[in-house]
């Protein structure tokens, strides 16, 4: 495929595994912050081909993954009403709640379809202004621009029956969060192209500065991943720290700022709860008090929704990069696709997934 295939050449790849052989002479300890990443790592085996010294965590780059249990249950709880269309992307409608996913309520009678855009769930606001559409909106910085434009849209529309169920996550937060616990172990990031398409890589610079942390900012192919993971190194060996851009060809330091100003115009930044994870401060967004009229949270009265994780999942470690899925005595067992404990196994970019699928065939 053209553009595509051109990053995932055997012999370059050897080329770039022969020069990390070569360029690393201690232990280092890598995060990829994306589950996109997470996945070609895994499924094109560059996990098992990097040298010993060479370890890499996962992050917790899912934004499914990372969506609290209780936004989950928010979700079902107002999809369960008989006036009310819910609608999301197809790995959200899969993820366990604390008794049952989207789908279980679809199947129960529940009005709940997949859109594959929020600007799809606008249409049907307009196709049915009988019921109340809502679009249960998660993602990290590169979803929100789509989810801004629906609520501008609706607005400019004066749709009174569209709403969102904001869950969006902050990617320089949690990365910052994970550099300053005291239990981390990552040396270097790769951060995710795709959010830095949408917001550059300014916002990084003051992390890699404060944390003295190489933070390389990489695209998704195996050999976008294994330039990076190149780059991060020789910065480690070399005792430098700083942002560098991988992902040129679709990256800029500044970014789409057209797309920055819609996000800022709808959305103000707030903490967030990450799931397995905790409280972190200014890391996700929700909708500004001139588009309060479009918040599902404020339109419909859910009450306190209080709930505890499984504890037999470790996601929230495993998201840290302090564990992986093997490490976790559920995986595969307990915790399947079919019967998941957590997110991870459930979302097509989580890390869970990925070793399900791929890395459980050559342990």
């Amino acid at each position: 495929m053209r553009f595509v295939d051109e990053y995932r050449n055997g012999p370059d790849a050897q080329k770039f595994l022969h020069a990390i052989q070569e360029l690393v002479t201690q232990p280092w300890t890598l995060m990829e912050i994306c589950g996109g990443q997470t996945h070609t790592l895994i499924r094109s085996g560059i996990d098992k081909l990097l040298p010993p010294q060479v370890t890499l965590v996962h992050g917790p780059g899912c934004p499914v993954c990372v969506t609290p249990l209780e936004m989950i249950d928010r979700a079902i709880a107002i999809a369960r009403r008989p006036e009310v269309i819910m609608t999301s992307f197809g790995d959200m409608l899969r993820v366990p709640g604390s008794s049952i996913d989207l789908l279980g309520v679809k199947a129960a009678g529940a009005d709940v379809r997949m859109v594959y855009s929020p600007l799809d769930a606008v249409k049907l606001a307009q196709k049915h202004p009988d019921r109340q559409v809502v679009f249960f909106a998660v993602g990290f910085e590169t979803t929100a621009p789509g989810n801004a434009m629906a609520v501008w849209q609706a607005q400019q529309l004066g749709l009174p029956n569209f709403s969102i169920l904001c869950s969006h996550v902050l990617a320089p937060p949690a990365m910052e969060a994970i550099l300053g616990s005291a239990d981390s172990q990552v040396q270097g990031f790769l951060a995710a192209g795709h959010v830095c398409a949408v917001m550059g890589y300014w916002e990084y610079e003051p992390i890699a500065e404060r944390y003295r942390t190489p933070i390389i900012v990489t695209g998704f192919e195996p050999l976008d991943l294994l330039h990076g993971i190149y780059m991060t190194l020789k910065a480690l060996e070399e005792g430098r720290w700083g942002v560098e851009n991988q992902y040129a060809r679709a990256v800029t330091r500044a970014g789409n700022q057209p797309a920055q100003r819609l996000l800022s115009q709808v959305f103000q930044v707030v903490d967030r709860p990450w799931r397995g994870i905790g409280l972190i401060p200014n890391s996700g967004y929700r909708l500004r008090p001139e588009f309060a009229a479009f918040d599902a949270e404020l339109r419909f009265d859910l009450g306190d929704i209080h709930v505890e994780e499984s504890p037999l999942c470790i996601a929230g470690q495993i998201m840290q990069g302090l564990k992986k899925p093997l490490d976790c005595a559920a995986f595969g067992v307990l915790c399947t696709p079919e019967r998941p404990l957590g997110a991870p196994m459930v979302s097509s970019e989580g890390t869970c997934a990925a070793y399900y699928q791929f890395a459980r065939r050559v342990e």
